[in-house]
């Protein structure tokens, strides 16, 4: 079964804005995700604690860590938001604020 995957204008420009090998692997990810949906587990994706079903692809190329955020939506859409480059251990809460605004956008015109 195949899913879905809505890619919002923020996470686009934030994949073309990776390097080529991180970018490759970024889209590689999304690939995955189209074919496994919400059986993609770790080292791949991951549920966010706290964010109310937002969830990350995790792609790694050497020591280049990037996330892109995403969320479901209905039946086998999966909507990806926005993505930043991994620094630090800890996933930065300012990026997880923009994905989450940007999930309720794109819920809200939806509904329109």
């Amino acid at each position: 079964m195949g899913y879905n995957v809505e890619v919002m204008p923020p996470a686009v420009d934030f994949i073309h804005s990776l390097s080529p090998k991180l970018r490759a692997k970024a889209f590689r990810a999304i690939e995955l995700f189209k074919e496994f949906g919400f059986r993609l587990g770790e080292p791949h994706s991951k549920t966010l604690v706290g964010t109310d079903g937002l969830k990350e692809l995790r792609v790694k190329v050497g020591t280049d860590i990037c996330r892109i955020f995403y969320f479901h939506h209905k039946g086998t859409l999966y909507v990806a938001t926005s993505g930043y480059v991994k620094k630090e251990m800890k996933t930065d809460h300012g990026e997880i604020e923009k994905a989450q605004k940007l999930r309720k956008i794109f819920i809200e015109e939806m509904l329109q």
